[in-house]
């Protein structure tokens, strides 16, 4: 007989968590939060995990609590005897921190994996990672969802004409390449020079964008400062519009107002992180049904690549 399925959800994710069990057809198992007055505390599952397979959902964007939370619960529940623990973390914190890009600084991306698994997690299932190769950090499988199964659809139903697509950064040309081979367009890259984190010092765009309706793509949405500094330069050089596709809205700061204030037609996101409060120009998708077919496919021991993008840019090319 097959294990049961629960799926529970730390206090950072409870909304997404929630659609995503409703997808899946299962309920929301009930856990609770102990809380003390030192500010340390405890979760407690209120209801058995012996023998079950328990996914536990958590992005773990800042307060780092959002973190501590996720590995407290994957101990829990192995030492309830729980027959598999994976860890779903739509958001997947300190992963910019994937390298030594300085010297002395830590590899935070790494030390996260590295008690997610000392915690006891069995599996980890994710979406668009700063840094691919952070699934190296593991020694248990990882999921690595890709966002693209989400935004083309939005993007082929917008219709737009002259379509291109362009990268905020260096950095981001690989996804964007990706979706950009999808479509046949034109791609483009905004080359930035950061002087300290979140501050850039200047900005060039590489590529033609006159007379063109420009989708720029990134994974993290942070203060808003990039991509409202590359929309304006893309106007600037000519483009029609711009619109801007990222997965994960931290939007810390002033990004609000970053975003607001900025020539970007909209901005679409996930809700791998919920957004702090609502805004005329930012329109969220959800992930629920991406990752409940991939908690399913898990589960039941089948392949998750047709979810991604590769696969179905693939599929296209050989007319299936």
């Amino acid at each position: 007989m097959n294990p049961s399925v629960k799926i529970f959800s730390g206090t950072g994710s409870q909304d997404l968590a929630l659609k995503i069990a409703q997808r899946f057809g299962v309920p929301l198992g009930k856990v609770t939060i102990q809380k003390f007055s030192d500010g340390e505390f405890q979760p407690i599952f209120l209801e058995s995990v012996r023998g079950d397979y328990v996914f536990l959902v958590q992005s773990t964007y800042a307060p780092t609590d959002n973190l501590m939370e996720l590995l407290l619960m994957i101990d829990a529940a192995k030492r309830a005897s729980a027959y598999k623990v994976i860890a779903v973390l739509p958001y997947y914190g300190y992963g910019r921190q994937d390298r030594k890009d300085k010297p002395r600084v830590a590899i935070g991306a790494k030390l996260v994996a590295t008690l997610l698994e000392a915690a006891g997690a069995d599996r980890v299932v994710t979406m668009d990672l700063h840094a691919p190769q952070i699934q190296g950090f593991f020694d248990v499988p990882v999921d690595h969802l890709d966002s693209s199964a989400i935004f083309i659809p939005y993007i082929e139903q917008m219709r737009l004409s002259n379509l291109a697509f362009a990268s905020p950064d260096v950095g981001s040309t690989t996804r964007v390449r990706e979706v950009a081979s999808y479509f046949n367009a034109d791609m483009v890259i905004c080359d930035k020079h950061r002087k300290r984190a979140n501050e850039i010092a200047s900005m060039v765009v590489i590529g033609d964008v006159v007379g063109k309706n420009i989708v720029l793509i990134d994974d993290i949405c942070d203060t808003g400062g990039t991509l409202a500094k590359a929309a304006g330069l893309l106007k600037d050089k000519g483009a029609l519009s711009v619109r801007a596709l990222c997965t994960h809205p931290i939007l810390s700061g002033k990004a609000y107002d970053n975003i607001e204030n900025s020539v970007l037609e909209e901005l679409v996101v996930c809700d791998t992180i919920p957004l702090k409060r609502p805004s005329d120009k930012i329109k969220v998708l959800s992930v629920a049904d991406l990752f409940a077919i991939a908690l399913r496919n898990a589960y039941e021991n089948k392949s998750i690549t047709s979810l991604f993008i590769h696969s179905q840019l693939r599929n296209r090319e050989r007319g299936f």
